[in-house]
């Protein structure tokens, strides 16, 4: 590494700051953490996207486990060593932003080899966000967008939106500092978490893991799933409460001129957490007061997990040849070609 190492991010001559509050070692470590959870919170929340194609439920436990310390751990402590290297390097500043580094780099040295070593590495950070954006950002909004509007969106249709309508916000704006893409990071954190633990408590807690896959595909009040007129408050109720809180917070991140209590930066510093284990919690005890008869009726006298994922398995586990002939059979849809299934529902399961 030379004499200028990796700056004072390793070794410093400096004492580690003795304050209190929110700016003490302890919460920025907090905050550190949280931050780094808050940028993989969307796919924490979006995996099911593609962890329901998985033959089995354990293959993507083993797939995520196995590759989640390399790409979430290794390449972050990457990223801080090649951060920390710049510091001496180049004018004390150290330098986070990749582009900019390479641009310097570029500055000091401008062989045909440094330009050669910055095109490949610039190909590689283009292909790695390629990588990243399609299946991570266009295709969970094409699901999405797919499953709020199915009758005018597929999902090729919401992938190509949510591509354009990303662009509105000017995403080279939140990574125009480090403070500013911290902050972006962390509000993740802030928005995301309540969804993930009312998705855990909707299936774990409400739902005890049983779901009723055909009345997920009904749009009336036949599904269990229908709730007050298609809504179910308690999602927002619940949701809110893990939002709001870390609101204060989070205004003070974005604007520093904004000034809030301690307590209010201590809670948006550890927002993933409280947002997960609070609004999960809220969801389920709202369910207990206000049920939801409908559900709560089927999820007392369906069988067991295991039987009813082999039961919807067997119904509906069929091979493209086998399709046509099951469309035609379809209660209310007889005699309707295989190729016209816009509007085909599945029957309601019989449990």
């Amino acid at each position: 590494m030379g004499p200028s190492g990796f700056g004072d991010t390793i070794t410093s001559g400096s004492a580690l700051p003795n304050t209190g509050g929110p700016d003490s070692v302890a919460w920025l470590m907090v905050y550190g953490i949280v931050s780094t959870i808050g940028s993989i919170a969307a796919g924490i929340l979006n995996q099911s996207d593609y962890s329901r194609f998985a033959t089995q439920p354990k293959h993507a436990i083993v797939g995520q486990a196995i590759s989640f310390p390399f790409y979430g751990i290794f390449s972050s402590l990457i990223g801080i060593l090649v951060t920390a290297a710049t510091q001496h390097r180049f004018g004390g500043e150290a330098i986070w932003n990749p582009p900019a580094l390479f641009a310097q780099l570029l500055v000091q040295d401008e062989t045909p080899g440094t330009r050669a070593a910055c095109f490949f590495a610039g190909l590689c950070l283009v292909i790695s966000q390629i990588g990243v954006n399609v299946p991570g950002n266009a295709l969970a909004g094409g699901f999405d967008l797919a499953a709020t509007f199915p009758k005018y969106l597929n999902i090729r249709r919401g992938a190509y939106m949510t591509a354009v309508f990303s662009v509105v916000v000017n995403p080279w704006r939140l990574v125009n500092t480090a403070t500013t893409f911290l902050t972006v990071l962390s509000s993740y954190s802030v928005f995301l978490a309540p969804m993930t633990g009312l998705m855990i408590s909707s299936y774990l807690i409400v739902n005890k893991k049983k779901i009723n896959v055909d009345d997920l595909y009904r749009g009336d009040s036949t599904s269990v799933y229908w709730f007050s007129f298609g809504f179910n408050w308690r999602a927002l109720a619940a949701w809110l409460i893990g939002v709001v809180p870390c609101m204060p917070g989070f205004i003070a991140a974005v604007d520093t001129s904004v000034t809030v209590s301690e307590g209010a930066t201590e809670l948006y510093h550890m927002s993933y957490l409280y947002g997960l284990l609070s609004s999960g919690l809220v969801y389920a005890l709202l369910h207990k007061v206000f049920p939801a008869r409908a559900l709560d009726a089927f999820v007392r006298d369906a069988p067991s997990p295991r039987e009813l994922q082999e039961m919807q398995k067997g119904k509906w586990d069929v091979t493209l040849a086998e399709t046509p002939d099951i469309l035609e059979v379809l209660p209310g849809k007889e005699g309707r070609k295989a190729h016209n299934t816009a509007d085909v529902s599945p029957p309601k399961a019989d449990v």
